[in-house]
């Protein structure tokens, strides 16, 4: 591995609840505790840890830029409360009728961080729990995870073979690619 380890996570449905309805205001964030110590123990590996995520919220009219930042704010305390942080964060806000390079599945937002932290793709575990998460992590060469939560189980009964590893969450994942004895189902 190279010498700098990345681990990418989506947002919604990994670290914290998802709703059908968006997660538009700070109070409607609510984590995924599990998930807040999967990241502090990938902190404490040394791995650098970022978040790739769609926010179609912005693109459709539901919050703004500055309501992102205040929900971004409130996972940044949350987190650190478990001694855990986010090294980088990509959000896209845009509409999925008027998608560019970065809404996945498209790889813009990956591509970014994969340059930023000067690692390999091949090398790099993209967490997520929507097929947009997993095509995105194989149109960026990533190596993709399924986690259960959020959209998870629903992805799962649609994905005819997964051939990619899959958990149950963030933190069983986060253990396995620890212990490296993660293998494609």
């Amino acid at each position: 591995m190279s010498v700098n380890k990345l681990v990418i996570l989506d947002r919604d449905g990994v670290i914290n609840f998802d709703s059908d309805s968006y997660i538009k205001s700070p109070e409607e964030w609510i984590p995924i505790k599990s998930s807040l110590r999967a990241i502090a123990k990938l902190n404490q590996a040394g791995y650098k840890v970022a978040v790739a995520t769609n926010q179609s919220g912005i693109g459709r009219g539901m919050f703004d830029h500055i309501t992102l930042a205040m929900i971004h704010k409130k996972m940044e305390m949350e987190l650190a409360k478990v001694g855990a942080h986010i090294d980088a964060l990509e959000y896209c806000p845009d509409h999925p009728d008027s998608a560019g390079p970065d809404r996945k599945p498209n790889s813009g937002m990956v591509n970014r961080l994969l340059k930023q932290f000067g690692v390999n793709a091949s090398e790099t575990w993209f967490v997520g729990d929507s097929i947009s998460d997993i095509d995105c992590a194989r149109n960026s060469g990533c190596l993709p995870i399924l986690v259960l939560t959020g959209k998870g189980k629903y992805t799962h009964s649609k994905i005819v073979k997964p051939n990619i590893p899959i958990f149950t969450d963030l933190s069983l994942a986060i253990d396995s690619l620890l212990n490296i004895d993660i293998h494609v189902t």
